[in-house]
């Protein structure tokens, strides 16, 4: 008899007789109530073998992976069900392969599946394993919800937080907390990291001149350029306006890393194309490495940004390293830009006059206008310190028209053919009337137009060109000459050439010095600008000659003038009239025979290591392949010796001359060019090995190298005497 209709037997009826029991509902087949539940949308179930493959797939899950007739029973789970990514869903899970072979519970686990027809869902698996009754592992049993919808909505919303949305790349959020998470791993594995920061030179001016939207499409092609360059070495993201980052993971060689920040600085400063209309910009970069410059987040990020503000400094158009030393950098520079303007204000600047010389005949045929300042407590300051800080001012606007003014005035003076050539800063050349301002200094002083030069640098050629080329023209109606300064370091292209509007072409000093070196690829450079010159009918000049063989290399390759010290320095303006005033304009060559490797003048303490000594000496000056040292006595030539360069950097060298008080150091490995007309070596100790060493983890510092605690520990007698120090400055 059906259950439904079985009666009790324990309560009568009301009449006495034997009660019947209430009918009892069929228990529904448990398949049906499982396929109930998915026609619900509550849920799909699957199993396993003890191997892992699958063994059982509801219908409902057969139908959501297109694969109603089962083939992909058999199939291992792992190849089913595939891990995503955490893209700040909350999605942070181990592997559901190693959750399987540790024969967890899965909980909650988010997986991606293919639905068969080439597009993917979302599942959420629960499962746990099963044992037989003897306890043997018989595989998985689970269940598996459909939360695509919710998935995709959580992952749009993850994405819009930590992307850029109009180039694409990690944002600010993104970046900082990829950096963060970072360091903290790499001190555990005593790894390195750089950060690069990146800046557009004039990128204001694109959007003032061709409107917002050129801004964006403008920062969409730099977006790409940077992820073409940087590829799968490292992350590349927007900070916001025109502000990039770059994040390069195992990365501390500088040498690698100026290579790199010089491809980024020579791409980004190609023409672009921008709805029809060419533009170009150009880019600054700061390198910081850690844990070198920096431990955590907001060290390394400073680092950074101090770097790239003084690339920006020097010239733009660059790449600086950080070093401790830009910390008092930042200030002196806001110390530097105050009493600048106050002697622009009492006009303490002057002109100074080198001559650009016929290299065959010796005749002078113009002279460059350069400015000079003499301050009454720091004495001469270099243009290379107080251009910069008067080009990130309007204060280099007043500088500019007042040497122009000057200059006209100067050159009138001279015989008539010599002319004399006026440099215009890229603020000056984009400043509404420029035209107005020359044609004053023309009238105002009587000078010919023809011979007035002014000298562009290439980095006016950003922005839009249609706009530069307007101001071209009309200066080229006044009738004065225009000369292309430093060319092939900036913005240009050579197709900009073809516009005719420039009658002379400088090559720049670095593609001069050391063109004499043997395997230098600076000759053929020469040849090739001046080939160019030659055939658009330009004339050339050779900056930066300082040495005979380098003055017969660029007169025998062809070059129209030379301008260095191999015929003289900056002149004021009675030494210019003197020169002439025995009715002669001849400057005679003068200089060491053979070109020397480029050498700074420094005086600053830094150390020497020999066994286990460290003494204190003075460096003297210093080029990439040697230095010179004082504050040692009776040091052989031949020893081997450490210098210690400070912040990490130690130099594998040996004495190669000596005098009582100094030596020549010979350097094993050579320095490289820190980007910013300094040197460094390539790597330095890491603060990993200092850690080890008993010193706190920490940013390099002046002199933070275990071995500077020897001279209270020494184990030998010293070698040498150390002498006392002093230096100007010290």
């Amino acid at each position: 008899m059906p259950l439904g209709f079985l009666k009790s037997s324990r309560e009568p009826n009301r009449s006495g007789s034997e009660a019947q029991t209430p009918a009892m509902p069929a228990r529904p087949d448990r398949s049906v109530v499982l396929g109930e539940v998915e026609e619900l949308g509550i849920g799909m179930f699957w199993a396993t073998d003890a191997d892992g493959h699958l063994s059982f797939l509801s219908q409902r899950a057969l139908a959501d992976l297109g694969d109603p007739d089962g083939a992909l029973i058999g199939t291992p789970l792992s190849k089913v069900f595939h891990d995503v990514e955490d893209e700040g869903t909350g999605a942070k899970q181990r592997s559901i392969a190693f959750k399987l072979k540790a024969r967890s519970k899965l909980e909650e686990q988010i997986v991606a599946v293919s639905d068969g027809r080439g597009g993917t869902r979302w599942w959420r698996l629960n499962g746990r394993p099963f044992l037989d009754a003897k306890g043997d592992f018989q595989g998985y049993r689970g269940s598996a919800v459909d939360i695509s919808a919710q998935y995709a909505y959580d992952t749009q919303v993850a994405r819009q937080s930590q992307v850029d949305e109009l180039t694409g790349l990690a944002n600010r959020r993104k970046l900082g907390e990829r950096l963060t998470a970072m360091l903290a791993a790499f001190r555990v594995s005593q790894r390195s990291c750089a950060l690069m920061m990146l800046d557009l030179d004039r990128f204001k001016q694109i959007n003032d001149t061709m409107g917002h939207p050129a801004g964006d499409e403008l920062l969409k092609q730099v977006a790409q350029r940077l992820q073409s360059i940087v590829k799968d070495a490292g992350e590349v993201g927007r900070l916001g306006g025109d502000e990039f980052q770059v994040l390069l993971p195992d990365m501390d060689d500088r040498g690698t890393l100026g290579e790199l920040a010089n491809r980024i600085v020579q791409s980004l400063s190609q023409p672009y194309q921008i709805n029809g209309r060419r533009a170009i910009i150009g880019t600054s970069v700061g390198i910081a490495v850690a844990p070198y410059d920096g431990v955590d987040t907001d060290e390394l990020t400073r680092a950074a940004d101090m770097a790239l503000y003084s690339a920006k400094e020097t010239r733009g158009g660059t790449f600086c390293f950080f070093t401790s030393e830009l910390r008092d950098a930042a200030s002196k520079t806001a110390i530097l830009g105050d009493r600048l303007r106050d002697a622009v204000d009492r006009n303490e600047l002057r002109l100074a006059y080198q001559p650009l010389v016929d290299p065959v005949t010796n005749e002078v045929k113009c002279f460059e206008a350069l400015l000079r300042w003499h301050d009454e407590d720091q004495g001469y300051i270099s243009p290379a310190q107080f251009i910069p800080v008067a080009e990130n001012d309007d204060l280099i606007i007043r500088i500019g028209e007042a040497a122009l003014k000057q200059a006209c005035i100067d050159a009138q003076a001279w015989p008539d053919p010599i002319r004399v050539a006026v440099n215009v800063s890229a603020k000056q050349f984009i400043r509404p009337g420029l035209r107005k301002a020359v044609a004053a200094a023309l009238e105002a002083s009587g000078l010919p137009p023809q011979r007035l030069e002014l000298e562009i640098t290439e980095s006016v050629f950003v922005g839009d060109l249609e706009t530069v080329d307007a101001t071209f023209r009309d200066l080229k109606k006044l009738g004065v000459r225009l000369a292309l300064d430093d060319f092939g370091t900036g913005y240009s292209s050579l197709g900009y050439l073809k516009h005719g509007h420039f009658d002379k072409i400088k090559i720049d000093q670095s593609f001069v010095r050391g063109c004499t070196e043997n395997g230098d690829i600076n000759p053929a450079i020469i040849t090739a600008i001046v080939a160019l010159a030659k055939a658009l009918g330009m004339e050339t000049v050779a900056e930066g000659v300082e040495a005979m063989d380098e003055l017969a290399l660029v007169r025998e390759r062809g070059a129209d003038l030379v301008q260095g010290y191999i015929f003289s320095k900056a002149l004021d303006q009675e030494q210019v009239l003197a020169q002439f005033a025995d009715g002669t304009a001849l400057f005679r060559p003068s200089g060491p025979p053979r070109h020397r490797a480029e050498r700074i003048t420094i005086f600053r303490k830094v150390g020497l290591i020999h066994e286990d000594h460290y003494y204190d000496v003075i460096l003297r000056n210093l080029s990439k392949t040697g230095a010179r040292i004082t504050g040692l006595a009776g040091v052989p030539v031949g020893t081997d010796v450490v210098l210690d360069l400070g912040h990490g950097q130690l130099v594998v060298s040996k004495v190669v001359n000596a005098t009582e008080n100094s030596q020549g150091l010979q350097f094993e490995t050579s320095l490289i060019n820190d980007g910013s007309g300094g040197f460094m070596t390539r790597h330095r100790i890491s603060p990993y090995s200092l850690a080890e060493a008993g010193i706190p983890l920490a940013a390099l510092g002046a002199g933070a190298f275990p071995l500077a605690k020897w001279r209270d520990a020494n184990k030998t007698i010293p070698k040498f005497v150390q002498l006392e120090l002093s230096a100007p400055g010290l």
